[in-house]
């Protein structure tokens, strides 16, 4: 077997979709990503536009490579159920069911690195870390295509895949496209709570209730708190509407959802301190955002039921050590109509809060809104 054939092989016995993609992108995938690029809808995630040249030309940095074999995990997986106890409320993306995919798919990368020395090839394995366009490449590798909610997609898995790419010396097999299933569907762009999809297969990323949950580590805007609703950590709603995926049901053995992760206890985030919280979800995806994002997530959540059962936890974030979180808690406390309460934090000595506290004074005769 040759050194192609045994990369393959040895990935598609650890269950994961494979496609080969010549290193080089098309000339209209690079344009599209510099316009992208160039109308800030990568919000606030300026690492994606830096080393921008070798992003989409990776040749500039690896000289050797010619080709980029992509990796795909399913994780169509069933929800785990409700554990007992605890403030269960607000929803979680899929992925984030599951222990951090990096950390999963990573051995599996380095085990194909391996096999490439052994046949004489040079390799490097990437799992989401590095400069690279992995949609891109699993697109053109045909085995599937980029839906209009931005998510690589194929027939079976849906958009519910984790990528990862093994970039090698190699020269790619042709690879004929795949065509776009989409068709006329648009049930991913209305359904969108935030407008964040203009239904062309891109994002922006400046509307998207992931990016402000996930990413963004500072206030949310409160006009966007509505579209936010009751996701705590990022949000599948463009994917839970799509026809392929409501199909979907495969998944990576590698992947084991776990109730705490899929329902967590929103109390944790309002009470453990960032060391207890990142020794309590080390291996997660919850590390990414951090406690304080969460807890501020969390506050959101709770204010958006609308349910005065809630103000207990609200109030004790308001003496948060963390300048977000008593903003969001104050915030939160005007917009259930408790503004007498939340106007102490009209004091605060960080200068943001107090201008996110008079910007929900403003907005409360449109509270809920």
């Amino acid at each position: 077997m040759d050194a192609q054939g045994a990369l393959e092989s040895y990935a598609r016995e650890q269950g994961l979709l494979t496609a080969w993609a010549a290193l080089e992108l098309p000339e209209g995938v690079r344009r599209r990503y510099r316009d992208w690029i160039e109308q800030g809808a990568h919000a606030g995630m300026g690492y994606l536009g830096q080393r921008l040249e070798e992003r989409l030309e990776p040749s500039r940095r690896f000289t050797w490579a010619r080709s980029v074999l992509v990796l795909a995990a399913a994780h169509a997986y069933p929800d785990p159920g409700l554990p007992e106890g605890g403030l269960r409320l607000g929803r979680v993306a899929r992925y984030a069911w599951v222990r951090d995919y990096h950390g999963l798919l990573r051995p599996h990368l380095a085990a194909l690195e391996s096999l490439a020395r052994q046949a004489g090839v040079r390799a490097k394995g990437y799992v989401d870390h590095g400069p690279l366009s992995e949609r891109s490449y699993a697109a053109l590798g045909g085995l599937g295509w980029i839906g209009k909610n931005g998510m690589w997609m194929r027939m079976g898995e849906g958009s519910y895949l984790t990528l990862a790419v093994l970039l090698t010396e190699l020269e790619a097999p042709p690879a004929p496209p795949h065509p776009n299933r989409c068709g006329r569907c648009t049930r991913c762009h209305s359904a969108c709570p935030t407008q964040a999809l203009p239904g062309d297969g891109t994002l922006d990323a400046r509307r998207c209730v992931s990016y402000w949950t996930i990413e963004h580590r500072g206030l949310i805007p409160q006009a966007l708190w509505a579209g936010i609703g009751d996701w705590l950590l990022g949000c599948d709603i463009c994917q839970e509407v799509c026809p392929w995926n409501r199909k979907a049901t495969a998944f990576w053995r590698g992947f084991t959802p776990e109730p705490e992760l899929a329902h967590p206890d929103l109390w944790a985030f309002l009470v453990l301190s960032s060391r207890a919280f990142a020794r309590r979800f080390e291996g997660t995806v919850y590390t990414r955002p951090g406690r304080s994002a969460l807890a501020r997530n969390a506050l959101i959540v709770l204010c958006n039921t609308g349910d005065e059962a809630h103000l207990p936890y609200i109030r004790r974030a308001l003496q948060d050590v963390n300048p977000v979180v008593r903003a969001t808690a104050a915030a939160a406390m005007v917009r259930l109509g408790r503004a007498a309460e939340a106007e102490s934090a009209l004091r605060d000595p960080d200068p943001a809060v107090t201008r996110y506290v008079r910007e929900a004074l403003e907005r409360a005769p449109a509270a809920g809104g």
